[in-house]
This record gives structure tokens, C-alpha cells and sequence, in this order.
């Protein structure tokens, strides 16, 4: 029965493949880290399907991506965040349409070194680790919790320009982009792995799919948002249980960039084997269904954003965002 599905699984690839195969020309992509590791694995098969294709996947972070997207200068634009009223504005100034296409869910994922004794945090405690008032003040494991170590607290996170340190600070200070300022900052998340896993003393955050590459050298903490310890998993991203750090994560789509037919069969060929490659890179497939209605979304071109006013931590399905109408 296994080698059955297995091999059904393989046809239905390659006819997906052959689907959209035989475009040639540029595809060009930008913006979140945490969307790079899904459209990185799209990109590498729509190449091989497509030999006369090339697709380029940079990482400047969700901000950094929205401002090339809205300068015309990139087809799709990553983003482990929806597009802001700011960046609405600047696109619809520079005559730039676009569809929203969610992508996957991911499990935002707090890290610490293995030789840390802690195995859970609550939302309360990063907050009060993470709140501007923090800065030059709380130093120490213990002044956040006085059964923790009296050990200096390095922390590492995402770059201002990143949608994730948006998110993390919305779901856990309470607003985005509120965060102490004296902390490893960077936009490739690589760099927050690496700072985690060489400090004992050492506290981070990132998408899922890094942590699961990284799970010999990092230690992920459970999330106590007051009803107890859950950790970041599939099961519980899907069962709504992991709040507020689960979210969905996106791509954006340049209407006149749907012209040029190698964008169009990208984008289609992305949806197509979106719930494989997601898996793969460790991140959390949308339901079946709602894949279908995000290809509707994308075949219709349904121009806008309906996700701009769900705020982090909402528990809000996919599925449910996408009924509603869409802002220009």
C-alpha cells in the first residue's frame, strides 16, 4: 500500500510538471527569509521542468521586498507578513496592482541553546524580555524570572525590515515594531541560528523550517499563553493550539507581471506543489481545499489584500480571510 501511494504521489508530480512545463525567461523574486526555503524548493523544480527558465530568489526581508515590489522592480514579492497600508499606498502610487496569494502556515519558533535549562516561556515573559522598556535594563535570565539563571541574556532576532519582527512583536508586546533595540539584529535568519547555537546564554526567534534544520544545535521552547506549554509542531499550528505565533506567510504577485507567461506558469506551478514542497521545507501545508481557492484567487487575478487588518495571533483560518472582500 505504501509503495502504491508513493507512486501515485510521483505520477501526480510529474504531470504537475509537465503541466507547466516549456516557458523560458526571467522570474524574479525578493523579500521575506522565511518564505525563501518554500519559494527556493518551487524554484529549483520549476527550473527543472522548465530548462529555458531561470528564477532568482533574493532575501532583503519583507520590507525590503515590498519596496522593490512597489518600485516595479521584482515580479513577486515574499512576505511572512500582509502588505501594510503604508506599502498599499506606495504601490497604488506607482501604478502597481497585485494578488495576494497565501502560501503556507508557519509556526513562529522561540530558540535557546540545548545546555539552557528552560523548556517553556510565557507570552507575559517575552514581552517583558522584549519590551522597548527592557533595553539597558533587563540584562539577566533572572530578572525575568527569578528561577532562571543568573546568566547575562543575549538575545537575537529578526532585522527591522522583517515581517517576522513585526509579527513577533505584535503577537507578543502587543504592538508591531515595538521592541528593545540592544539585540543581534539581521534579516537572514542563518545569522540568528548561529548566534543561538555558539551562546549558552542566547535567546531567538525565526520560521519554523529554520529551527527544524537546525533542532542537533537549537532547542525550540513551548508557548504558555496562559493555558499551558505547546510547542510549535504541525499538529498544533493546524489544531489552532500554538497562538499567537502561528501565521500564515505569502507571496505577491505583480499584475503586469501575470503577462509575461513564465510569471504566470511560476505562480500556478507554485500553488500547484505548494503542499509538498511546504512539507519538505518543514513548514505547515494549507488544507487541500484552500489551496484551490488561493489557484481561483490567482486564475481570476482577484486584485488586493484581504489579510492587510488581521491582526498577529487573530486564530483566524485562511480559508476565513479569503471570504472577505479585498482592499485596493
Amino acid at each position: 500500500m505504501k509503495t502504491k501511494l508513493i507512486l501515485a504521489s510521483l505520477f501526480v508530480t510529474l504531470i504537475a510538471l509537465k503541466s507547466y512545463a516549456g516557458v523560458t525567461g526571467l522570474v524574479t523574486v525578493d523579500g521575506s527569509s522565511t518564505v525563501f526555503p518554500i519559494t527556493e524548493a518551487v524554484a529549483e523544480e520549476f527550473q527543472i521542468a522548465n530548462r529555458g527558465a531561470k528564477v532568482t530568489v533574493g532575501i532583503s526581508g519583507t520590507g525590503g521586498g515590498f519596496k522593490k515590489f512597489c518600485r516595479g522592480e521584482i515580479d513577486i514579492s515574499d512576505a511572512s507578513r500582509p502588505i501594510k497600508a503604508e506599502e498599499m499606498q506606495i504601490c497604488k502610487d506607482a501604478g502597481i496592482q497585485y494578488v495576494e496569494l497565501p502560501v503556507a502556515y508557519d509556526a513562529l519558533t522561540i530558540v535557546v541553546n540545548p545546555k539552557n535549562p528552560l523548556s517553556s516561556i510565557k507570552v507575559e515573559e517575552l514581552k517583558k524580555m522584549w519590551q522597548p522598556e527592557a533595553q539597558g535594563v533587563v540584562t539577566k535570565w533572572n530578572q525575568i524570572n527569578p528561577s532562571w539563571p543568573n546568566q547575562n541574556l543575549k538575545l537575537y532576532g529578526a532585522g527591522s525590515d522583517s515581517g517576522t519582527f513585526e509579527y513577533f512583536t505584535e503577537a507578543t508586546v502587543g504592538k508591531a515594531k515595538s521592541s528593545r533595540g540592544d539585540y543581534t539584529a539581521s534579516e537572514d535568519d542563518n545569522v540568528v541560528v548561529q548566534g543561538v547555537a555558539t551562546d549558552v546564554n542566547g535567546l531567538g526567534y525565526f520560521g519554523y523550517a529554520y529551527y527544524a534544520e537546525n533542532q542537533g544545535k537549537l532547542k525550540a521552547l513551548a508557548i504558555d499563553n496562559g493555558k499551558g506549554p505547546v510547542a510549535p509542531s504541525k499538529e498544533t499550528v493546524e489544531n489552532g493550539t500554538y497562538t499567537p505565533l502561528s501565521r500564515p506567510i505569502f507571496i505577491y504577485v505583480n499584475k503586469k507581471s501575470l503577462e509575461k507567461p513564465q510569471v504566470k506558469a511560476f505562480a500556478q506551478f507554485y500553488l500547484a506543489q505548494a503542499a509538498s514542497l511546504v512539507a519538505q521545507v518543514k513548514y505547515v501545508p494549507l488544507p487541500a481545499g484552500t489551496y484551490q481557492l488561493v489557484a481561483e484567487r490567482l486564475n481570476k487575478q482577484v486584485l488586493g489584500t484581504s489579510f492587510a487588518d488581521v491582526h498577529a495571533g487573530s486564530g483566524l483560518k485562511v480559508e476565513q480571510v479569503l471570504a472577505k472582500s479585498p482592499k485596493l
